[in-house]
């Protein structure tokens, strides 16, 4: 991809969201600023308490910075087709660039985590300020260096690291508090430092060679994975860039996908709308299963299908889990400042709480998706699959928290729509043979009376649309996934369309729903369906239009994608890289291209 010009002023200590790169080892994420700080980085895991975590704390918080003196611009991109991510500083002296990696073998991931940052003299001379400090995880820990032999080790809590660099790197006055010096290159000159840590576990340290090599061979990883994905049309580029960074937030020691990389950015500035999405979602384990099938990414589809049917041997309709696979926490506050500000810092999640009729429809849909393409499913499975139906055929008349994990329990529109697709796709199982048809007929019954219901009570007159939930007089920009999920009655779908464009639409982008302009940003994943929706009902140039400007909208950044934007700004707010945004831009891009759901 083409290089795109970077802003690396800080308002109050903070970078823009959008400023941030994100490097990844199917293990871990890291955000790497503009200005040459890696400001977020948990180890040895996504979920793991942060190393580096001035992206919520400007003042105490740790980072890894490798800063340009007396810049004049900075150009970012990540390699073509790869993960791997390219700086490039242009000062008054001279043009450097910096390669960073979180690197990983040719035999996949490392058993250990690897941060490598290569700076390399392209013209004149260039100055870096050099700075490390570790975080201290909310004052639960004090970082501290001790010897080993010959190695000058680190411990923050229970992370155990060091620090290796080229020779041209001074790193005799690192200390508890960190590390402060500095590095110049002259065209043709490299130099190389990384950090090696881990949790728990005895830790190899090896030499800056053999990590700098590791770069590459973590590009050409990267780029053999990307090749083999069936990507084709105008629109390839943009593709391949969101399913690289949808294979960032796959959890490789589980198969889990997480939600997003961080915690607690904000979805309005100084606003308490922060929450933690490192957890794996039922419903973006579903939309992950069936991204990966019909990208052709077969192994990473199944192993995010075999994490989501484990998990749910033991679930009575769970929304989310741990990487690991172990319940999840409750939310609970951290003492931190939080981005600009925003509080609360949390760790956890309150929808652990909730209960959501998606979640039927989610796993159902993934299950045939599944098949779809040829696979098959074993005993254990279909019987799990036909114990979620029967539940679904239970509970849909009952009230639930919907899409948008709301505090306010209602009959939400999508979250019966849902209901519907559970039973519907419940019952395609049950007739190719794949379900014990034992249940067919009343999951079929069932399925009839829910689409009654909402021809019924959903549909609102003066709206021209299907309504957020009955008598709300408000619209619900999901109700666009319905088209995608097969729902009867394309006029009344095709009208409510309008009806969302018209009063959740702006610019090229849509709010969730009515009353929340102003309180947050847009929605991302929104426009996305909104896109693959007005293809499925027929109107190609609109959903060509739609897809057309929401990408040149997002041009500008790195190439992940953060949770919402501010439509006037175009600054980016919520959590990076967001797993739902990116799984709605590979469905929509495909859909819109013509690719068979």
């Amino acid at each position: 991809m083409a290089p795109r010009f970077f802003a690396t002023h800080r308002t109050d200590g903070y970078l823009p969201i959008e400023a941030y790169g994100v490097l990844g080892d199917g293990r871990t994420v890291a955000l790497s600023g503009a200005d040459g700080a890696v400001d977020w980085w948990c180890v040895p895991n996504m979920d793991s308490p942060p190393l580096f975590d001035r992206l919520l704390d400007a003042e105490q918080g740790g980072y890894f910075a490798l800063s340009p003196r007396d810049v004049v611009r900075v150009e970012r991109r990540y390699r073509q087709h790869s993960n791997v991510l390219e700086t490039t500083v242009h000062t008054q002296h001279g043009v450097a660039r910096i390669t960073e990696s979180l690197n990983s073998g040719t035999a996949g991931r490392l058993p250990w985590e690897e941060l490598a940052r290569r700076i390399e003299g392209l013209e004149g001379s260039v100055t870096f300020d050099l700075q490390l400090r570790f975080g201290r995880q909310a004052d639960h820990a004090n970082p501290y260096l001790a010897r080993q032999g010959s190695q000058t080790v680190f411990h923050v809590g229970r992370v155990l690291g060091v620090v290796v660099a080229s020779g041209g790197i001074d790193l005799s006055h690192m200390d508890d508090d960190g590390l402060v010096t500095d590095v110049t290159v002259t065209a043709g000159e490299r130099e190389v430092v990384a950090i090696v840590a881990g949790q728990d576990e005895p830790l190899i340290v090896p030499d800056i060679e053999r990590i700098d090599a590791r770069i590459d061979t973590s590009d050409d990883e990267w780029r053999r994975w990307a090749d083999q994905l069936q990507a084709k049309g105008p629109h390839r580029d943009a593709l391949i860039r969101h399913a690289l960074a949808l294979k960032l937030l796959l959890y490789a020691p589980t198969g889990a996908i997480a939600a997003a990389g961080t915690t607690s950015l904000p979805e309005a500035i100084g606003g308490r709308l922060n929450y933690d999405y490192r957890y794996a979602w039922v419903r973006d384990a579903s939309y992950t299963i069936k991204a990966f099938s019909r990208l052709g990414a077969h192994a990473e589809a199944k192993a995010a299908f075999t994490w989501l049917v484990n998990r749910l041997r033991d679930s009575d309709g769970d929304l989310f889990f741990t990487l690991d696979g172990s319940p999840p926490a409750d939310v609970r506050e951290i003492d931190m400042p939080g981005y600009r500000h925003s509080r609360p810092v949390v760790t956890g999640n309150q929808v652990v709480h909730q209960h959501q009729h998606g979640v039927y429809g989610d796993i159902m849909e993934t299950a045939a998706r599944f098949v779809k393409h040829g696979n098959v499913l074993d005993a254990e499975t279909a019987a799990i699959l036909s114990r979620l139906a029967d539940q679904c055929a239970d509970a849909w008349r009952q009230k639930d928290s919907g899409i948008w994990e709301l505090t306010e329990r209602q009959h939400y529109t999508m979250s019966k729509i849902s209901a519907w697709q559970a039973l519907a796709r419940a019952v395609e199982l049950a007739d190719g043979g794949y379900l014990p048809t034992t249940c067919r007929e009343r999951w079929a019954r069932e399925r009839d009376r829910v689409a009654a219901w909402i021809e019924t009570h959903c549909w609102s007159e003066a709206l021209q649309a299907f309504e957020m939930y009955p008598g709300s007089g408000q619209l619900d920009a999901s109700l666009a996934l319905a088209v995608r999920f097969r729902f009867d009655g394309h006029e009344r779908l095709r009208k409510t369309m309008l009806a969302i464009e018209r009063q959740l639409g702006d610019g090229a982008f849509h709010f969730r729903y009515s009353k929340v302009r102003g309180k947050e940003g847009c929605f991302l994943a929104c426009t996305f369906w909104m896109a693959e929706a007005w293809h499925l009902l027929g109107e190609q140039r609109k959903a060509e239009t739609t897809l057309h400007d929401v990408l040149d909208a997002l041009s500008g950044g790195p190439g992940t994608l953060a949770e919402m934007v501010d439509p006037a700004s175009r600054a980016w707010l919520g959590n990076v890289p967001q797993g739902l945004s990116h799984l709605a831009a590979v469905h929509g891009i495909l859909t819109v291209m013509g690719v068979d759901l």
